[in-house]
């Protein structure tokens, strides 16, 4: 079906389908040792190859430099549309800038890249950060927290960190919450969240009821600091529905893990990177809308909705096929369905 469509797309482009199926997509990851974005791959290949396209990739293994060399080896092997997770977004322009004069259109993969000449396909996330705020204020909604951040590097650490403020700002004003911890986290690895989170509890004596994490990786940071001083159990938010956290929820050792189909991300970045690479303009792309960034650049853009996964909807994950029920429910003895 996805090949039938995508075919469709181009040849309204105008290009014809021997040049369609000679199409190859590079991929850009920054870090592709975390879990998550396995599961990206597999879906932009899937899609890929329904199109009679070919898939290549590079790892910059959270390097910037070598993300750029990365980049420029891509278009040495011809690429005719590149998927770029950004390492930094302000080191990763000259790359773009590059793909630009060469007429190869760019998607910015769920990071932004501040440039107009990138599609931007990522989920709400600021959304993703009111949906974390939520689900830890229901649990607390009097109390101190902490906010493990992103990185400082990554404009998704400070859209999310906006989200989770929307929901807290009333009770901070009233005196209810108080924030008492806050750092970003380099390269989004859990051993830096885990750090951070360590040092703020020192520095509170361990007065601390409530996390708000930004996503899994974050998360799980955290919980082994505060399960080093037997608090374990206090809530925690994450995102991106990684097992490990999605166990965790089951265990009751996190709270929440916004769900952003990566699934459906991938095969996105696909289609519109073969829609791009036959002609099609950014404006055409199904679902594409005009959005102002932060600093005010002006990007085309497209945003898929994300779910809340709580132990109340763990089932959910399953039902789609995103975990299985033994791996949910590994080391769960009476927790919530379908572990129970």
């Amino acid at each position: 079906m996805h090949k039938t469509l995508l075919a469709a797309v181009v040849l309204a482009a105008g290009v014809s389908t021997s040049a369609y199926a000679e199409m190859t997509v590079g991929v850009s990851w920054s870090n592709f040792q975390e879990e998550r974005w396995k599961t990206d791959e597999a879906a932009i290949k899937a899609a890929l190859e329904a199109a009679g396209a070919k898939y290549v990739s590079a790892d910059a293994q959270s390097s910037s430099a070598k993300q750029l060399s990365d980049i420029e080896s891509l278009m040495a092997q011809g690429v005719n549309a590149l998927i770029i997770l950004a390492q930094d977004t302000q080191a990763i322009v000259p790359a773009v800038s590059a793909a630009a004069d060469e007429g190869i259109p760019v998607i910015a993969y769920d990071r932004l890249i501040e440039d107009p000449r990138a599609f931007y396909l990522t989920f709400d996330n600021v959304e993703v950060g009111r949906m974390q705020a939520r689900a830890v204020f229901e649990q607390v909604p009097e109390g101190n927290y902490v906010m493990i951040k992103g990185s400082p590097t990554d404009p998704n650490a400070d859209f999310l960190r906006g989200g989770q403020q929307e929901v807290l700002q009333a009770a901070i004003d009233a005196g209810k919450v108080k924030i008492v911890g806050e750092a970003y986290t380099d390269g989004w690895l859990p051993a830096n969240a885990q750090r951070n989170m360590e040092q703020i509890l020192t520095a509170n004596d361990n007065k601390v009821d409530a996390v708000v994490a930004s996503n899994d990786g974050t998360a799980g940071g955290a919980v082994a600091a505060l399960s080093a001083q037997g608090m374990a159990g206090i809530p925690v938010s994450g995102q991106d529905g990684d097992h490990a956290a999605l166990n965790r929820i089951a265990l009751g050792t996190q709270t929440v893990s916004v769900w952003k189909d990566s699934r459906d991300l991938g095969r996105s970045a696909a289609e519109i990177a073969v829609a791009l690479a036959g002609g099609a303009a950014m404006e055409a792309v199904d679902g594409a809308v005009t959005w102002t960034s932060p600093a005010g650049t002006a990007m085309t853009a497209k945003f898929l909705a994300p779910m809340p996964i709580t132990k109340d909807n763990l089932s959910a994950v399953v039902d789609a096929g995103w975990i299985t029920k033994e791996t949910l429910c590994q080391g769960v003895t009476a927790g919530p369905a379908p572990c129970n």
